[in-house]
């Protein structure tokens, strides 16, 4: 019975508005244009320490 009455309040929970995942203050091309300059400066500084290869 107890399985039965969690079972329902999770579905009730489940259905109840609508949720979303994104941020209003966050954009993607920020995010992802950051994410490329870190990861380019972090192949650059790689590239630096491995002169010898």
């Amino acid at each position: 019975m107890n399985l039965t009455t969690a079972h329902a309040a999770l579905v009730s929970l489940a259905s109840e508005g609508e949720h979303v995942d994104t941020h209003k203050s966050i954009s993607p091309y920020m995010t992802g244009g950051g994410a490329l300059v870190i990861l380019l400066l972090l192949l650059w500084i790689t590239t630096r320490f491995n002169r010898d290869r």
